[in-house]
């Protein structure tokens, strides 16, 4: 058999493994970390208490703001840009064992709404999340 009809058969033999268990276009899904930039050297905070303390100042400006009914407390990108940070925070933190939850005070809607726009972020679907779930037991 030539490569070509190899080719060809193994492409149509995993369409039909990925029918019927959520792949779209016949297509698998396969979960590939996205390629991160190295970050440029940043100039360290004089103490860890500056960051807690703008962390805070932060926060309660956007609940002010979003208490005033202002959505536009900080752009897309900024909000992208800060979402980023504490996810990639809060998981070295869980990885070094930390057991803290990452929200408090944040209705059941909040966390669905996030959550679902974090996994089309990553392009992951709920089963990849289960099945993560069920391996690390996390």
């Amino acid at each position: 058999m030539s490569s070509r009809k190899a080719t060809a058969k193994v492409a149509r033999s995993g369409a039909k493994d990925g029918a019927g268990h959520g792949a779209k276009n016949g297509t698998r899904h396969v979960v590939k970390p996205p390629k991160v930039p190295p970050a440029p050297p940043a100039a360290a905070p004089a103490d860890a208490g500056s960051s807690v303390a703008a962390a805070e100042a932060l926060a309660a400006d956007i609940q002010r703001a979003l208490a005033a009914g202002n959505l536009a407390v900080l752009t897309p990108e900024a909000l992208q840009t800060l979402m980023t940070a504490a996810c990639r925070l809060y998981s070295a933190q869980v990885e070094s064992g930390s057991e803290t939850l990452p929200v408090r005070e944040v209705t059941p809607t909040d966390i669905m709404v996030t959550a679902s726009g974090l996994m089309r972020a990553g392009n992951l679907a709920v089963f990849e999340l289960g099945m993560w779930q069920s391996w690390t037991g996390r």
